[in-house]
C-alpha cells in the first residue's frame, strides 16, 4: 500500500494514461461514430430540404432551437463557476476551473452547431453576416455568441498561462470580469430573441431576460457537477466531498430562484382580469402540462437533496444535477412550443404548407394536441450533435492539461 502510494505521488503523469487509455478511447470512438451518423443525417436533410423535418409555417422553430437555448444556458455554468471566485476573490471549488471552462466552450460550440443545422444550409451562415440586420435581436445574439466563444477560449488559455506562472493574477482577474459580464449578456440577448416578439403572447414578457440567466446558472452548474462527479468516479479528478456539497447548495439556491421567477410569471399571467389565462391553462392542464409539472417536480426534488444535509451524498447530488438539466430542457420545450401553440393568425390552418411525410405524421401524433413534435430525422441529428459534444469534451480531457496541479489532498484550496 505504501509503495503504491509513493509511486503514484512520485509520477503522476504516468498515472494519467492509465485512466485515459482504454475506457476513454472507446468512449471517444463511440462519440465520433455517433457524431458522424448525425452529420450523415444532416446531409440527408440538406439534400431533401427542411420539409423532411416536422417544422412548418405555424411552427418554424423546433427541437434544434430548443437545444440551442439549452446549450447556450449550459455554457454559462463553467464560465461563471470559474470566473466568479477570481472576480470577487473568494474560494473556488477545488481546482475544477479549467475543466469547467472547457465544458463551457464545448457547450457553446454545440449551441452554434444547432443554429447552423436549423438554418437549412451551411452557406446561410455567410449570408447572416453578408446581409446582417443590426436591428434584429437574432443578429445581436449571433454577434454576442461569437464574442462569447472567443472570450471563453482566450479565458482558458489565460488560465493555463496563469497556472504556469506566465501571467499575473491581476490580468486574469480582469479577464474573468469580462468573461462573467459576457456570460450574463449572451443569455440576456438570447432571451430577447423571444421576449421582444410582441406577436407571441407566450414570449412577450420583460421577465424573460433575468429568467434565462437564472436558468443558465442552474443548468450550467448542474452540467459541471455531472462532469465532475463522473471524472471523480473514473479517477481523473480527486475532488473533496466538501466542494461537491458547496456546489450542491448553490444548485438548490439557483433552483429556488428559477422557480420563483416561474411563479411570478404565472401569477402575473393568470391573475383575474389579466390576459394570460390561456397561457397558464396551456401549462398547468393543457398540452404542455407534462413538461410543466415535470419541471416543478424535478426542481422540488433538487432542492430537497441540496438543502437536507443527510441527502447530500455523491450519488444523490448526481441525481439532482441530472434532474436540473432535464427541468430546464422541459422549460425550453414549454417556451418554444408554447409560443406557437397559441395561434396569432386568423385562418392560420390555410398556411400549413406541404403535408408531413408518413414518418413525420407518426411522430407528430406522439405529441398529441401539440402543434409540433420532432421527426425521426430531427431526433437523429440532435443525437449526432450531442455525440459531437461528448467527443469534444473527451478530446479536451485527453489532450489539454485540465487536471488540477495538486491532487494529493482533496482539501487543497482552489488555486484557480
Amino acid at each position: 500500500m505504501t509503495a503504491q502510494t509513493a509511486q503514484s505521488q512520485a509520477a503522476p503523469p504516468s498515472a494519467a494514461p492509465e485512466h485515459r487509455s482504454k475506457g476513454q478511447l472507446i468512449a471517444l470512438i463511440i462519440a465520433a461514430v455517433v457524431a458522424l451518423g448525425g452529420i450523415a443525417l444532416w446531409v440527408f436533410q440538406l439534400a431533401g430540404g427542411m420539409v423532411n423535418t416536422n417544422m412548418r409555417n405555424l411552427d418554424s422553430w423546433g427541437i434544434y432551437i430548443i437545444f440551442f437555448m439549452l446549450f447556450v444556458g449550459l455554457s454559462a455554468g463553467g464560465l461563471i463557476i470559474s470566473s466568479v471566485p477570481k472576480v470577487f476573490g473568494i474560494k473556488g471549488f477545488g481546482g475544477i476551473s479549467k475543466i469547467a471552462v472547457w465544458v463551457s466552450i464545448c457547450c457553446t460550440v454545440l449551441a452554434v452547431a444547432f443554429v447552423v443545422v436549423d438554418l437549412g444550409g451551411p452557406l446561410r451562415v455567410w449570408e447572416l453576416f453578408a446581409y446582417a440586420n443590426l436591428t434584429s435581436p437574432l443578429m445581436w445574439d449571433i454577434i454576442v455568441l461569437t464574442i462569447y466563444l472567443i472570450i471563453s477560449i482566450i479565458y482558458l488559455w489565460a488560465t493555463l498561462r496563469a497556472e504556469s506562472g506566465r501571467s499575473t493574477a491581476a490580468a486574469l482577474r480582469v479577464l474573468s470580469a469580462i468573461a462573467l459580464l459576457c456570460a450574463v449578456l449572451v443569455h440576456t440577448v438570447t432571451a430577447w430573441i423571444f421576449g421582444l416578439q410582441i406577436s407571441h403572447e407566450f414570449w412577450y414578457t420583460a421577465l424573460l431576460g433575468p429568467w434565462f440567466v437564472s436558468s443558465a446558472l442552474l443548468s450550467g452548474l448542474a452540467l459541471v457537477l455531472i462532469v465532475v462527479v463522473v471524472l471523480n468516479r473514473t479517477g481523473y479528478l480527486s475532488l473533496g466531498q466538501e466542494n461537491l456539497i458547496k456546489m450542491a447548495r448553490l444548485l438548490g439556491v439557483f433552483t429556488a430562484v428559477d422557480l420563483y421567477f416561474f411563479g411570478c410569471d404565472l401569477l402575473t399571467s393568470g391573475f383575474p382580469g389579466g390576459q394570460g389565462g390561456e397561457t397558464v391553462t396551456l401549462l398547468t392542464t393543457g398540452p404542455l402540462a407534462g413538461y410543466f409539472w415535470a419541471e416543478v417536480i424535478f426542481g422540488i426534488i433538487t432542492m430537497i437533496i441540496a438543502f437536507v444535509p443527510s441527502l447530500r451524498k455523491t450519488s444523490l447530488i448526481l441525481v439532482a444535477s441530472v434532474l436540473s438539466v432535464l427541468a430546464i430542457l422541459c422549460k425550453r420545450i414549454q417556451l418554444l412550443i408554447g409560443g406557437f401553440q397559441i395561434p396569432n393568425l386568423d385562418f392560420a390552418s390555410l398556411s400549413t404548407g406541404p403535408d408531413l411525410s408518413s414518418g413525420g405524421q407518426a411522430f407528430s401524433s406522439l405529441g398529441g394536441s401539440l402543434i409540433y413534435f420532432p421527426s425521426p430525422l430531427e431526433l437523429g441529428v440532435v443525437i449526432g450533435v450531442l455525440g459531437l459534444g461528448v467527443f469534444l469534451l473527451l478530446l479536451g480531457l485527453r489532450l489539454l492539461p485540465l487536471k488540477p496541479i495538486t491532487r494529493t489532498t482533496s482539501d487543497t484550496a482552489d488555486r484557480d
